[in-house]
């Protein structure tokens, strides 16, 4: 009886000892799989992002700088911000386009594969019916503040091409969301380039034998809009199991009231990026040629805006995914916004130092002004490239409440601001305005994600991001001074702000080192 119990006595010790070993075998698994899931999405990451970046370079500076820019000069600040102004203006209620679906649906395809073609079918057919709505509201809105006929007829095309985009970022949403990056970062620059080829022909080709006027530069950009949206619906039509046009008034009811909050949000931000011309071009006698001036800086900022967006466009699905999944996102968040905000610094240094230059190389006249424009502009551009990764943050996890507050009281403050300021400082005044409001809602979404996540308090980022920017400020202050060629010696600042990033551990050498090794490891083993 005694050695029945002994062996059972011994065979529930080593029962118990190997589900010890088992249970930490398999919490060793969990950890490590955790690890190398965090490794791999963060690669993801950056390569998507380098290819992106790869072809935004080839396509759309030359479009911002080489053919946007040359239609200015030739056509006059004026008559630019004739236009400029009623670009932004088509913009102010481009959310009834969109209502919130774009963003709400990367979301949504993100995290729910199989649901796509139900949404392609019901979506685009509710599309239609919100281009309806907008192009009313929009011309009704255009007739109450007494703009002319001339300017009612480019704001119609204008209003056409809105939907037409509106469309392709619906349609590269889905892309996106399919995790089909390399695909949708192709769709991001195909308009840019068609836009390129048409209009390098009506500036260099002289087909016309007439001088280049605005309205051949607006339906320019509706021919590749409507190639590119073509394409696109092919793209997405490929991975569905079937397409047609679905008038379901019940699905638009439900998706709406679903989506109505990322819309209002989009409403909101559209105001406070956008009204600045648009109030510069009604509040002054000279508003046409102030907001053209405006135009002239507002351009680079928004070439740089393109490449944080790129940013934005990447992390929404890999956020969404990734939240569904509870999964740890802020290595991800630390990474992508040590990233942007680096160059983002240098930009603002390069842009304040050498604003005149860099002005003075573009147009041919209001260098002063727009000069100063730029660099109260590129201050805000930190703003919002903490927008697009803290933004892009709360919206993956839904916390619309939190931005739509935010974002009306940047609404607010901007409008208010402009009020005060554009009377007194015209283009200055405005660009002010921008930059606090900017400044202001960036900050507000990094603490909003801080509480929320329960980030930690990362001492030893904030202070080497602290060196950094001042190193780099009075480094590019230093090297200003120095008897160069400006265009060299901005080159160097760049160079000198990069080695400095490495030196205060913003960049980690063994970490890229690490990334491109293990890419290497997976090429060969396909």
């Amino acid at each position: 009886m005694r050695n029945i119990v002994f062996e059972r006595l011994l065979l529930n010790i080593e029962f118990k000892r190997n589900s010890f070993k088992l249970y930490f075998k398999n919490k060793a698994v969990f950890f490590l799989s955790l690890h190398l899931n965090q490794k791999t999405v963060k690669k993801k990451f950056v390569i998507n992002l380098i290819f992106l970046l790869f072809l935004n370079v080839l396509v759309k500076p030359f479009w911002i700088f080489g053919v946007e820019r040359s239609v200015q000069n030739i056509v006059g600040a004026s008559e630019f911000g004739f236009y400029f102004s009623l670009l932004n203006f088509s913009l102010l209620l481009n959310i009834i386009l969109d209502f919130g679906i774009t963003n709400f649906n990367n979301r949504n395809i993100s995290q729910n594969h199989n649901i796509l073609s139900k949404h392609v079918s019901n979506i685009v057919a509710l599309k239609l019916l919100l281009a309806v709505v907008y192009a009313v509201l929009s011309l009704t809105a255009a007739l109450i503040i007494g703009y002319d006929l001339r300017q009612l007829g480019i704001l119609a095309i204008l209003i056409f091409n809105q939907f037409l985009l509106s469309l392709i970022l619906y349609l590269r949403s889905n892309v996106s969301g399919l995790q089909m990056f390399k695909t949708d970062s192709m769709l991001s620059v195909l308009d840019r380039l068609l836009m390129i080829i048409i209009c390098s022909i009506l500036i260099w080709g002289n087909i016309t034998g007439l001088t280049l006027k605005i309205e051949w530069f607006v339906l320019a950009q509706t021919i590749a809009y409507l190639i590119t949206a073509l394409v696109a619906l092919a793209v997405v039509i490929s991975k569905t199991t079937f397409f047609k046009l679905n008038f379901d008034f019940r699905f638009f009811r439900v998706f709406l009231k679903r989506s109505y909050p990322y819309a209002l949000l989009i409403l909101l931000m559209a105001f406070y990026n956008r009204i600045d011309s648009v109030m510069l071009e009604r509040l002054l006698p000279d508003g046409k040629e102030q907001a053209g001036i405006y135009a002239q800086a507002f351009r680079i900022l928004e070439a740089a805006s393109m490449f944080a967006f790129l940013f934005s466009s990447l992390l929404l699905p890999m956020f969404a995914k990734m939240l569904k999944k509870r999964q740890n996102i802020e290595d991800l968040a630390k990474l992508s916004f040590v990233l942007i905000i680096v160059p983002a610094i240098l930009g603002m240094n390069i842009c304040h130092f050498y604003n005149e230059e860099i002005m003075s190389l573009m147009y041919w006249d209001h260098v002063a002004s727009s000069a100063t424009t730029l660099s109260l502009l590129m201050t805000g551009f930190l703003g919002i490239c903490t927008t697009y990764i803290f933004g892009t943050l709360l919206t993956s996890n839904g916390n619309m409440k939190h931005l739509n507050i935010m974002a009306a009281s940047g609404m607010l403050l901007n409008i208010i601001l402009n009020l005060i300021l554009i009377p007194h400082f015209q283009v200055v005044g405005s660009a002010t305005a921008s930059m606090i409001t900017q400044i202001l809602t960036g900050l507000s979404q990094l603490i909003i994600a801080w509480k929320i996540f329960d980030f930690k308090f990362n001492y030893k980022l904030i202070i080497s991001l602290g060196i950094f920017i001042l190193l780099s400020f009075f480094l590019t202050a230093f090297v200003s001074t120095l008897e160069l060629n400006w265009i060299i010696s901005a080159v160097v600042s760049l160079c000198a702000g990069l080695l400095l990033a490495f030196a205060t551990g913003l960049f980690k050498v063994k970490a890229i080192v690490n990334l491109v090794k293990e890419r290497e490891s997976e090429d060969s083993d396909q």
